[in-house]
């Protein structure tokens, strides 16, 4: 963090600029919407671990794609510009550097909550005493329900079958070793340990290596959603010899509302005729597609997942969303990472000292990403965003009952964001009586 001439870190509305000034991010290379309210024109955009903001790119070269089928028609699927037959192949290497896994490891699909099902088709194998799915007590209801409805599809009861571990009481978080702790005392009943790697509500970043280890020492399969960690904290899956792992692209990876998915599986799972899968079209061999035979061959990859043909116009704003995460890189966005949330934390601490405001995120940055999520002691969590936004031009994200998330995102983010947060809090937030 740098320092003005005086010494100490200057937190006012000029040393937010000065900030700037030394570490821009890429804010140029994105879309920021108009303000509504506040003095400023553009608003301060902290919501992107709920959508991200769009890539100026984006527009044009999904334009480009368009016309190639105004010209083209069928042809397109192989004489387009990028030709849709082998489209989804040009995702598949950024895809997999992101995550830190093997080409053959790794494909674009569908949406979240789709992929954890065929996965768990072929990953959550219930049998003897070994049969429970091991969540965290606050991870996103749509993996409570995918999980509960899986249970149930086995012939199983879910409220026996699923287990939810819960943070210690009065504390906000998950420690890793609880997770161990568990395992270590009842890991022979756990048939498939589903985590988020950062967590959705408190922003806490799992220990994914250690507990992964852990996971498969009990003989459990391990798996991940990390939709809120791809795009936010430097993954390597490969070398984790995590099971599988799923993702959605539209949060961190600024893809666009719905954004096409994505899917890891271990290269160790893969050409394993006693996995069972789901087939489809584009199952089989690329090779031998237009055989038009009866029987799939699927290839010994990750696209033996894969079903249906893919949506080309879906996939490329994530084309060029990852083009810029391979020109940027992580290591350089998560360091500008460290240092923007650590900033905005500075400016939380003088904000809630003395209003009914809790930080809930773990307060060492190795446990967490670019989230930074409040309790607000009373009100709506609703209420308070939409006063943020229409009163201070502040986009953040309310989880209700009493969280506010705030997401510094080190592409397009600025320190004067953060700075434009905590003034925004002091206006709207009372002190305590």
């Amino acid at each position: 963090m740098t320092k003005d001439e005086t010494g100490p870190l200057r937190l006012d509305e000029a040393g937010a600029r000065q900030l700037d000034a030394a570490d821009p991010g890429h804010r140029h290379l994105f879309h920021v919407p108009p303000a509504e309210g506040g003095r400023h024109p553009e608003v301060a955009y902290l919501a992107g671990n709920s959508l991200g903001l769009q890539p100026r790119a984006t527009r044009d070269e999904l334009l480009a794609d368009l016309d190639d089928w105004r010209r083209l028609g069928v042809e397109g699927h192989l004489e387009a510009g990028r030709p849709w037959l082998p489209y989804h192949e040009l995702l598949t290497a950024p895809a997999a550097r992101l995550v830190g896994a093997l080409p053959a490891e790794t494909v674009v699909m569908n949406s979240l909550t789709v992929n954890l099902h065929l996965l768990m088709v072929s990953f959550y194998r219930p049998a003897g005493e070994r049969t429970r799915i091991v969540i965290e007590d606050s991870a996103f209801p749509s993996d409570s329900y995918a999980v509960r409805s899986q249970a149930r599809f086995h012939g199983l009861d879910p409220d026996a079958t699923v287990v939810r571990l819960k943070p210690r009481s009065g504390e906000d978080t998950l420690r890793t070793q609880d997770v161990l702790d568990f395992l270590a005392a009842e890991g022979h009943t756990v048939a498939l340990l589903l985590l988020g790697g950062v967590n959705y509500l408190t922003g806490e970043l799992m220990d994914i290596a250690g507990i992964t280890a852990a996971g498969r020492a009990a003989g459990a399969v391990v798996g991940w959603d990390l939709a809120h960690a791809v795009g936010n904290v430097p993954l390597t899956l490969h070398d984790w010899d995590v099971d599988f792992a799923a993702w959605c692209s539209y949060k961190y990876l600024n893809s666009g509302p719905g954004a096409l998915a994505g899917v890891f599986v271990h290269e160790r799972h893969l050409g394993d005729p006693a996995l069972p899968r789901f087939e489809g079209w584009w199952s089989t061999e690329a090779a031998t597609r237009f055989e038009m035979t009866p029987v799939s061959r699927p290839p010994a990859t990750v696209e033996a997942w894969q079903i249906s043909n893919p949506p080309i116009f879906a996939m490329g704003p994530v084309r060029t969303s990852l083009e810029l995460f391979d020109s940027v890189g992580m290591p350089a966005l998560r360091q500008r990472s460290l240092r923007l949330t650590g900033y905005l934390e500075r400016l939380l601490d003088e904000v809630t000292a003395g209003r009914p405001l809790t930080v809930v995120t773990p307060r060492d940055p190795a446990r967490r990403g670019c989230q930074l999520s409040v309790r607000i002691g009373a009100g709506s969590a609703n209420e308070l965003t939409k006063r943020l936004r229409h009163e201070h031009g502040v986009i953040a994200d309310a989880r209700e009952p009493d969280i506010v998330r705030f997401a510094p995102v080190p592409l397009y983010s600025t320190y004067h964001d953060c700075w434009r947060v905590a003034d925004a809090l002091a206006a709207t937030v009372e002190v305590s009586a």
